[in-house]
């Protein structure tokens, strides 16, 4: 992550929008991971149908990327309203 973040920097002289970038990478790694866990639940279980847990995660980590994203946005809204 620190490397990212240190990549990120170096292309893009906003620190405000490289973390928010970060962030949303982060939230997709997390909404990436949560799916592999219900994938791999029903793969190993055989279950047809995935845990309250497993589903309450997926669903915290598709917020976040949600949230994330906009946060972005309005970073770059802004960054772009002050360059006019």
């Amino acid at each position: 992550m620190q490397s990212t973040m240190q990549n990120m920097k170096a292309e893009n002289s906003n620190p405000r929008e490289a973390a928010a970038l970060a962030r949303v990478a982060e939230a997709a790694r997390e909404v990436q991971a949560a799916s592999a866990a219900i994938e791999a639940h029903f793969t190993a279980v055989g279950e047809r149908q995935a845990s309250a847990l497993e589903l309450a995660r997926l669903t915290a980590a598709v917020q976040e990327l949600e949230d994330a994203r906009l946060a972005l946005a309005a970073v770059i809204d802004n960054r772009n309203s002050n360059m006019h």
